[in-house]
């Protein structure tokens, strides 16, 4: 018996659907968590091929929500282990494993090779970075985020949908991660499994409903389930663009909001380390690019919103990590 005739059976998916599914290319962003349940009902439904793009290695502190994973794997390439772990169970499966960081720079090469993006980065800059490239080249993006017990799964762009900016204007007030804040593991596989589940449903072209323009909301510490369709929302005007240290000109005049202790060095030598409590003090010259950075984006969103007002309006933000 076929490996996918209990999928086939479905009126959806049959033949023709099954063979939509082995011809389909998708792109998926972080090989974690969300990217485990994500990458094994892709690979098993029988798409034709995936590209996995991590810069990360296996950590012990990863095990408990990771199930791709094994003590085995740590030390390792994620996107080397997982691409272990999937073609083992099918080898009919083309991974192309990318031990890359997702990028300004890179996103917009990697976007037009595929049909499809999933957002499983668990990084500000990486989802507004892949939803302006997804919006620009009308590719659909399915993104997810989680936190503790709680997130969300979203359809965007591609067609007319609206893009992750429509919904989401701006960032969060807190820059609370799983790191600083905790997350559940099964949270994490029920958020990422909905993701597989609905990019599914965009390479089948389901239309009534489409998962394009819908968000779910889970909150499983009060074990509730909810969403709504966004199809109206609007694009935002004069959006704040994600930048890359390789875009970076000798025009730029580069802040680095950091401070010595999180960050040893600024991004780079032209760069001025200015504290956020510093900023209307000052002197910016309105004629030449402003560059904010710090380590994960949020910051530098907030002072460049307080510099909005001030008139400024070349403005880009690097999201530079805590390790420069």
């Amino acid at each position: 018996m076929s490996r996918f005739a209990r999928q086939m059976i479905l009126p959806e998916v049959g033949a023709k659907g099954q063979a939509r599914l082995a011809r389909a290319h998708v792109l998926v962003v972080g090989a974690g968590g969300l990217a485990a349940p994500i990458l094994q009902y892709l690979a098993g439904a029988g798409l034709g091929q995936i590209t996995l793009m991590d810069p990360d290695h296996v950590e012990e502190s990863n095990l408990h929500r990771q199930p791709l994973f094994t003590m085995a794997d740590i030390g390792r390439a994620k996107v080397a282990a997982a691409r272990d772990y999937l073609l083992a169970r099918n080898p009919d499966l083309q991974l192309h494993a990318r031990l890359d960081l997702l990028d300004a720079c890179t996103a917009g090469p990697a976007v037009s090779q595929v049909d499809l993006v999933l957002d499983a980065a668990d990084s500000f800059a990486a989802s507004y970075i892949l939803s302006d490239a997804c919006k620009a080249q009308s590719k659909p993006l399915i993104s997810a985020s989680v936190l503790g017990q709680k997130g969300y799964v979203g359809g965007f762009c591609g067609g007319q949908a609206p893009s992750l900016r429509a919904l989401f204007p701006d960032l969060p007030d807190s820059a609370a991660s799983c790191v600083t804040a905790g997350v559940m593991g099964p949270v994490v596989g029920l958020i990422g499994a909905l993701q597989a589940q609905m990019a599914l449903q965009v390479l089948l072209q389901q239309q009534h409903p489409s998962p394009l323009g819908q968000l779910m909301q889970v909150d499983m510490a009060n074990l509730t389930l909810s969403g709504f369709r966004f199809d109206g929302a609007e694009e935002p005007d004069a959006p704040l663009r994600f930048t890359s240290v390789a875009r970076l000109t000798a025009q730029d005049q580069i802040i680095d909001l950091r401070p010595p202790q999180e960050a040893r060095k600024t991004i780079t030598p032209a760069a001025r380390r200015i504290l956020p409590g510093d900023i209307n003090a000052l002197e910016i010259d309105v004629q030449r690019p402003l560059v904010l950075c710090c380590r994960s984006g949020l910051r530098a969103w907030k002072v460049a919103r307080q510099l909005q007002k001030r008139g400024i309006s070349q403005i880009t933000i690097l999201a530079a990590g805590d390790t420069q």
